[in-house]
């Protein structure tokens, strides 16, 4: 039976979104849910597939931060029934060596089932109005739109008197900045942490250290949003700050014991790593473009510095850990949205891109259904 609704569908690099008809001709396969989105969060990764030289398939539905309630369940083993309420988060295969290790970041099989094409299992059944197949599934959901067909291992069911519209951007941008302080760095009370780049996820990690118990600083360039890091509990520093490597040593005491850079930039990447202590460890969530020169010096003395993926997030196990933090009035993530309706969806990218937001939740229409 074909399932018809609405989607925005990029159809080209260069064109903006928009939402179409769009049909799904086959009900959930084994192990796969259909949830009825709620609401969904605009994350960067989305906007990047402008600049992604023709990797990732198009025309898509895109959306990879979405929240909803399940309307229909593939097979006896989804765990899930319908009516639960859920947060989407990323792809992963579930058996190679990261999965059953507990890494599902760090799957064999990430990019393709995320990124470049997403699982190739039915996929012809989501078309667009005309028949014309859309891309698979973008990081398992494709939840720019009212439905989503989801493998149920990328659902992690939560509270129903939570507000489940909201609870999107937990699947992704925000695990990824809190998922970094609690699972990378393993920050805790007394620890100091420098978080570079006030965005989604450098705020989300600001929230996650203050919880902790953590001294934490934050770098952005843009005063609003140092003034919002500092409500949520960072001392705030201008990145164009002449010695910034000395002033952040001066607010955590003799040195950062961790750093988080979301940002991407060499210069900023090096004061981070001179900012940090003896032993003290640099992450990088931002996807680097170019080589990443490092000065004489930055290394030493035990310091180092890792790619971090996802948080390092089960996201099962940490997506609860945030509702209770939100609940407990310790992780205010609801202070970094601004809700649009999905059929503003290009506003909505604009006022992205252009800092206007720090993070856009798209509702679908009759998503209060």
């Amino acid at each position: 039976m074909t399932k018809r609704f609405g989607a925005a569908v990029l159809r080209s690099y260069e064109s903006r979104f928009a939402v179409e008809e769009v049909a799904l001709n086959t009900g959930p396969a084994d192990g796969e849910i259909l949830v009825r989105i709620a609401g969904c969060g605009m994350c960067r990764t989305d906007l990047a597939v402008r600049r992604s030289a023709g990797r990732s398939p198009l025309p898509a539905v895109l959306g990879h931060e979405g929240a909803g309630v399940v309307v229909e369940t593939g097979g006896p083993d989804t765990g899930l029934g319908v009516g639960d309420h859920v947060v989407l988060s990323f792809d992963s295969c579930g058996h190679c060596r990261s999965c059953l290790g507990a890494a599902p970041a760090y799957c064999d099989s990430f990019a393709s089932l995320n990124l470049f094409g997403g699982r190739k299992e039915n996929a012809a059944r989501f078309t667009d109005a005309a028949g014309i197949a859309l891309a698979p599934r973008w990081f398992g959901q494709s939840s720019f739109a009212e439905y989503a067909m989801v493998p149920a291992r990328n659902a992690v069911r939560v509270d129903s008197s939570l507000p489940v519209e909201l609870l999107g951007p937990l699947g992704c941008g925000f695990l990824t900045g809190a998922g970094a302080v609690f699972t990378s760095f393993g920050a805790g009370p007394g620890d100091t942490v420098a978080v570079l780049g006030a965005g989604a996820v450098g705020l989300a990690a600001v929230m996650a250290a203050t919880a902790a118990g953590a001294v934490t600083v934050a770098v952005d360039r843009h005063p609003e949003r140092l003034a919002l890091a500092e409500r949520l509990g960072a001392s705030p520093l201008q990145a164009a700050s002449a010695g910034l490597p000395e002033r952040i040593r001066q607010l955590t005491d003799g040195g950062a014991r961790y750093a988080l850079d979301t940002t991407g930039s060499a210069p900023l990447i090096n004061d981070a790593l001179r900012a940090l202590r003896p032993t003290g460890h640099l992450g990088l969530v931002a996807r680097l473009h170019t080589a990443l020169p490092l000065e004489p010096g930055t290394l030493d003395r035990g310091r180092r510095i890792s790619h971090i993926c996802e948080g390092d997030a089960v996201p099962g196990l940490l997506i609860p850990r945030l509702t209770a933090l939100w609940q407990a009035g310790r992780f205010p993530f609801d202070q970094l949205i601004r809700t649009y309706p999905l059929a503003d969806i290009n506003e909505a990218e604009r006022d992205c891109d252009a800092g206007r937001v720090v993070k856009p939740v798209l509702i679908p229409a009759g998503a209060g259904r």
